[in-house]
């Protein structure tokens, strides 16, 4: 068995892997996967410059037993996302080894966290990650479906996130983070930035801001990977009162300018101080919560130069640990 970066030509082989999931896409998917790579350039730059998610394969022999799919954070390069693991079913240790390399891979390049949202529903892998490769469950999220989209233009006022909004955003959004999540889901002002090969990356995000004289009180954004399912994410500032059906028809009239046929899916964050009211507020427009996913992180830490025989130092806290 070896584990190897996925390539164009490899597409016959991983349609194979991907027709046991009894999808009617598979072709499509096979082909979507083998194209996401941006090839040798991509692959030789460092995480800091990295603009397209990477697919790792599992190959025994002809065939391919498993793939992987990572991404890394814009504007937080050292924060990676695995978008994607599949492998053949009963082969647990197939999914285990790609999580397994990801990690060492590109956490000797510097990597800090990783960082997994998979459905609660999929027992297997949510197993796989905690207890087979040391994943912690950190928080959730749901998807509410609006079936029937009518967008009605709002007078709220409203402009485009510029980047030099990105301190403000990022002090908004960690304030309203649970204390408990902060460790974990803070950001910084750069992940709310435009990333510079912005027409060269795997998905499209619009990003807007409501602001009064001083203080930005509202940020939210849309975000699409197939021009059809769009994701309405917004982040306010709990002290005010905004109506949420005002920020959500601008959102739609944003993508009705654009586009004709269109899915749109609200993120409802379980981790920011206002998700039950919001919550209450979805239940009250009819919307359908389609899918509970779990965010789960796994930090990479290194040991660093051992000082004496007698002791290796860790960067975990201050503490440090004896050898026996």
């Amino acid at each position: 068995m070896q584990i190897r970066r996925l390539t164009y030509f490899d597409y016959r082989k991983l349609k194979k892997l991907v027709s046991y999931l009894c999808t009617d896409d598979n072709d499509k998917l096979a082909k979507s996967i083998t194209e996401e790579p941006a090839g040798f350039i991509n692959a030789m730059l460092p995480l800091s410059m990295k603009f397209k998610s990477e697919s790792f394969i599992l190959v025994e022999g002809k065939e391919i037993l498993g793939l992987i799919t990572v991404v890394t954070t814009a504007g937080n390069p050292r924060k990676i996302n695995i978008t994607r693991l599949i492998f053949k079913e009963n082969l647990y240790d197939a999914g285990k080894q790609l999580v397994d390399f990801v990690v060492q891979k590109y956490g000797s390049k510097g990597a800090l966290s990783f960082t997994v949202t998979i459905d609660e529903c999929h027992d297997e892998l949510f197993n796989l990650f905690i207890n087979g490769c040391g994943f912690r469950q950190c928080a959730s999220e749901t998807l509410w479906k609006i079936e029937k989209p009518t967008p009605v233009k709002s007078e709220l006022r409203w402009r485009y996130a510029q980047n030099s909004d990105s301190k403000q955003v990022a002090e908004l959004y960690n304030s309203e983070l649970i204390n408990m999540y902060k460790p974990s889901l803070q950001r910084y002002d750069k992940e709310f930035q435009e990333v510079f090969f912005k027409g060269l990356t795997d998905v499209y995000k619009m990003r807007y801001v409501i602001e009064d004289e001083k203080n930005i009180l509202a940020y939210f954004s849309i975000t699409t990977s197939d021009n059809l399912n769009y994701i309405l994410d917004m982040t306010i500032n709990s002290g005010y009162e905004i109506d949420y059906n005002k920020i959500i028809n601008i959102m739609l009239c944003e993508i009705a300018g654009k586009k004709r046929a269109f899915y749109p899916i609200i993120k409802q964050k379980k981790y920011v101080k206002n998700a039950e009211k919001f919550e209450e507020f979805l239940k009250s427009q009819g919307y359908n919560p389609i899918q509970t996913q779990q965010i789960l992180v796994k930090d990479f830490y290194k040991p660093i130069k051992e000082e004496s025989a007698n002791w290796k130092v860790f960067i975990l806290g201050e503490n440090q640990v004896t050898q026996n």
